[in-house]
C-alpha cells in the first residue's frame, strides 16, 4: 500500500508513454474480447481506473489512497479495502476484473476466494496478468533485481498455477487470449498486435475469463 501509495503518480505517468499508451490500447482490446458488460461490476485492484473506467466498471478496491483518488476522477466509485477483505456481502456483482494486480496481492488465493464470494452464480471474473511463462515476466524481474520500486514487489505465476488457484477459489476456465508478442522493452510503441484464443507462454499479456457456476 505504501509502495503504491508513494509512487501513484509514476505508475499512472506510464500509461502515457510510447510504450505504456500502445501496450494499454491493446490490453484493453484483449480484454474486451471476454468482457460483457452487464449489471453492477467490480475491479479488484483498481489502481488508477483506467481500465475500470474504459470498460464501464462502476466500483474499484484498492489499498492505495493516492490511486484511487485518480480512479474517482475518472468516474470510478473508490472503496479502500484489501482483496482479501471485501466490504461487500455475499452475490452482489455481476462482473469482477482482476488486470495486472493479483501479482501484489499477500493472498492470491483468499482474494480469488473473495471474488467468487461477492459475485452471483452465472458471472464470471475477468483476469489479465502476465505469466512467469513469458519473457516478459523475466524482463519485469530484471528490473525488480536492479531495485525497481514496484516491480520488486511482484510474484509471478505461472499458467498451472494460475488455473490451480482459480479451481481451488470455485471457478471454471472459461475462455483465454493471449497478445503482446513483443521484444520485451519498455520506450517504443507496440508493432505486433496480434491476439491469439488461449494461452501462449510467448505472449506478454494473458486474458482469462473464469465462471461462477450455479449448482
Amino acid at each position: 500500500m505504501e509502495i503504491f501509495d508513494k509512487y501513484a503518480l509514476l505508475y499512472d505517468e506510464w500509461y502515457e508513454r510510447p510504450f505504456g499508451k500502445s501496450a494499454y490500447k491493446l490490453e484493453l482490446e484483449c480484454l474486451k474480447s471476454l468482457y460483457n458488460q452487464k449489471g453492477l461490476s467490480l475491479e479488484i485492484g483498481v489502481g488508477s481506473g483506467r481500465f475500470a473506467q474504459a470498460l464501464g466498471i462502476k466500483y474499484g478496491v484498492d489499498t492505495s489512497k493516492g490511486l484511487l483518488r485518480m480512479a474517482h476522477k475518472r468516474g470510478v466509485r473508490p472503496i479502500l479495502a484489501k482483496a482479501e477483505e471485501l466490504p461487500f456481502k455475499d452475490s452482489v456483482f455481476d462482473s469482477a476484473l482482476i488486470v495486472v494486480s493479483l501479482c501484489f496481492f499477500e493472498d492470491p488465493l483468499a482474494s480469488l476466494k473473495e471474488a467468487y464470494r461477492v459475485l452471483k452464480e452465472g458471472s464470471f471474473l475477468l483476469l489479465g496478468l502476465v505469466l512467469s511463462e513469458s519473457p516478459w515476466a523475466e524482463f519485469y524481474r530484471e528490473k525488480a533485481k536492479k531495485g525497481h520500486p514496484i516491480y520488486s514487489y511482484a510474484k509471478f505465476y505461472s499458467y498451472p498455477q494460475l488455473l490451480s488457484l482459480i479451481q481451488s477459489a470455485g471457478f471454471k476456465k472459461d475462455k483465454a487470449y493471449t497478445t503482446l508478442f513483443e521484444e520485451p522493452q519498455d520506450k517504443y510503441p507496440v508493432k505486433n498486435r496480434r491476439i491469439v484464443e488461449g494461452f501462449s507462454p510467448e505472449g506478454g499479456f494473458f486474458c482469462l475469463r473464469a465462471l461462477k457456476l450455479s449448482f
